[in-house]
């Protein structure tokens, strides 16, 4: 296979079209990225004790990769590589700043399964950890991920310049705390009226928080890496906002309309738990609008970079047609 570089300079892809064949080339880039950063994290996640570590228990580690080692799209850690690729940044960086994204991502989704939380027992077509394993294993599985994260993304190997890691781990800390992944999350539990009385959520703030900080911070990340411009950072703070919502609406409408097999877990979950999503508010036909709507605001946040932005615009097309 061609380097990934290389791959990118022949991708071309126009807002108003999209061929069979470049939706294929499109794949290739997302299978490439999915497999190098398989093989990252099989090495960040082995049994041998990094420098500081006194040991890694065998079953904390064997729970931890489970949950990390088990195919996926890694779309976020792609975000984050073709992000940093319209700065030329070293693809070695980008894909270790994506590890680091998708280790906090593979913790929310250990901890998003457990019975006080979504109660699920399937994941991407396999039991969810503490189906295989046990609450208390899965837990601490989710916060060695989480901590993992930090260790990763502050290594030299991201980034040459010690600022650039500092304003990495900062923006990941915010995208994955208080006010974005976990805030979302506590707001959704609100919303299902854990809490008492159902609290009614604004389902747009909240998806911007439970799932779509960690999907802008990919493509955040990017600019960072680069060491974009203010005006750059703010086109593809733009677009990882639109992209964010786009994939919320695109899994609602999956949760309403999508096969179980084909998701790897059960299909309507929203409904069983009560959450308010887009498709509870705005409709099935409305939810459809809104996407489209998206993914102009998308394409339009892309327009500074040119054809440098075509891999980016195709990810936005590949979450709103994706049918897992």
């Amino acid at each position: 296979m061609k380097a990934w570089s290389g791959q990118i300079s022949e991708f071309s892809m126009t807002s108003a079209s999209a061929t069979t064949a470049t939706a294929q080339d499109f794949n290739k880039l997302l299978d490439t990225t999915a497999a190098e950063t398989e093989t990252l994290l099989d090495q960040l996640l082995s049994e041998r004790p990094e420098q500081g570590e006194i040991l890694r228990p065998k079953r904390l580690i064997e729970a931890m990769r489970y949950s990390s080692l088990n195919g996926g799209k890694r779309l976020r850690p792609f975000l984050a590589v073709a992000s940093a690729a319209m700065f030329d940044v070293p693809r070695d960086g980008a894909l270790m700043a994506g590890a680091a994204l998708e280790c906090i991502h593979c913790y929310s989704l250990i901890h998003d399964d457990l019975p006080s939380m979504d109660n699920s027992d399937l994941r991407r077509g396999r039991p969810t950890s503490h189906k295989k394993f046990d609450e208390a294993t899965a837990i601490l599985a989710g916060d060695s991920l989480l901590t993992l994260a930090f260790d990763i993304i502050t290594r030299d190997e991201v980034h040459r310049d010690p600022t650039v890691r500092l304003l990495l781990t900062r923006a990941l800390a915010r995208a994955a705390g208080i006010g974005g992944m976990a805030g979302g999350q506590i707001m959704d539990l609100a919303g299902e009226g854990r809490f008492g009385d159902k609290e009614p959520p604004d389902v747009a703030k909240l998806q911007q928080m439970k799932t779509g900080a960690l999907l802008k911070y990919g493509c955040i990340a990017g600019a960072l890496l680069g060491q974009a411009s203010k005006e750059q950072y703010a086109a593809l703070d733009a677009y990882g906002h639109a992209f964010g919502e786009a994939f919320q609406i695109a899994d609602d409408l999956l949760d309403v309309e999508g096969d179980a097999a084909a998701l790897g877990k059960p299909a309507g979950q929203d409904a069983a738990l009560g959450k308010t999503t887009f498709v509870t508010q705005l409709g099935i036909d409305g939810a459809k609008r809104r996407l489209q709507d998206l993914l102009k605001q998308a394409d339009a946040a892309l327009a500074p970079f040119g054809a440098k932005g075509d891999v980016l615009r195709a990810a936005a097309r590949f979450v709103a047609e994706r049918q897992n």
